[in-house]
């Protein structure tokens, strides 16, 4: 799988844990950046990994930032992204099976790497159900 993945400062050193994690799986991952701890702006980054799913380039993306809360908004905005934040295993199943969410969001400061890693091994390892029920909602939420 093709996988984009940004961060900011906050959230630096969980990416390049997650980054290595992923390519150790046999990913290819894509990353927009941050590449250092110097303070910057997380909407040039979460928006930069979102347009390369929402235009196809990735099949999925993992924004990192402190909270992950400003990385959702950010991607959020961009059409044809579902950005879910997730702090534990389920969530990330449950928005794979039922909302189809295309890029995962971590905040580095409320989950650690262990959890955040067995976070992205599940919504990486999930599908997308199909069931009827979750396709339409999918699709209200397109429209």
């Amino acid at each position: 799988m093709k996988i984009s993945i940004g961060c900011d400062h906050g959230g630096y050193d969980l990416k390049e844990a997650v980054k290595a994690h992923l390519t150790e799986a046999g990913h290819e991952v894509i990353d927009v950046g941050c590449y250092d701890k110097s303070s910057c702006d997380y909407p040039v980054f979460g928006k930069a990994a979102a347009k390369k799913v929402a235009d196809g380039e990735c099949d999925r993306g993992v924004l990192i930032c402190t909270t992950g809360i400003g990385m959702s908004m950010v991607a959020n905005k961009v059409k044809g992204v579902r950005a879910a934040l997730c702090s534990d295993s389920l969530s990330a199943r449950l928005t794979r099976e039922h909302n189809n969410a295309n890029m995962l969001v971590l905040g580095a400061g409320i989950v650690g790497q262990n959890l955040a890693l067995n976070i992205v091994d599940v919504f990486m390892g999930t599908d997308f159900s199909n069931a009827e029920r979750h396709v339409k909602r999918v699709n209200m939420i397109e429209d």
